[in-house]
């Protein structure tokens, strides 16, 4: 699990590889990966958008932004959290990715929240020896 907090918010991350849904012949791999967001603090925020930078393992980089995430902008109070499952596709073996969310506190103000980098691995990338 990768996890790092920003202004009281607490990111953690679980990737899970779907060898199911894969294909790697075809040089499709996909995975899953589980997001935990935890309110530490002491004041009410809303997700209201995610960036996502997913660089495969020829160094190619996807950007995704957009509202919310899993087509919600959950409120989290002092204390909740809010956890969703997502996913995404490769063309190599493995990966990474690393982004942030923006959040709004109750006066209106925001402020963006560091998604750790959490590493997409496959059992099908040759381990190399550094």
């Amino acid at each position: 699990m990768y996890s790092e907090t920003t202004h009281a918010i607490r990111v953690s991350v679980r990737p899970e590889f779907l060898e199911d849904q894969s294909s790697p012949g075809e040089g499709h791999y996909v995975w899953a990966y589980t997001v935990r967001i935890e309110n530490t603090g002491g004041e009410t925020v809303q997700l209201r958008s995610r960036h996502w930078h997913i660089t495969d393992a020829r160094g190619r980089v996807q950007e995704v932004r957009g509202a919310g995430v899993v087509g919600e902008q959950p409120v989290l109070s002092p204390g909740q959290s809010f956890e969703y499952t997502s996913g995404t596709p490769l063309s190599t073996p493995s990966g990474i990715m690393v982004g942030s969310y923006q959040m709004e506190r109750t006066d209106g103000s925001r402020f963006d929240v560091r998604i750790p980098a959490f590493s997409l691995d496959s059992p099908h990338e040759r381990g190399a020896l550094n």
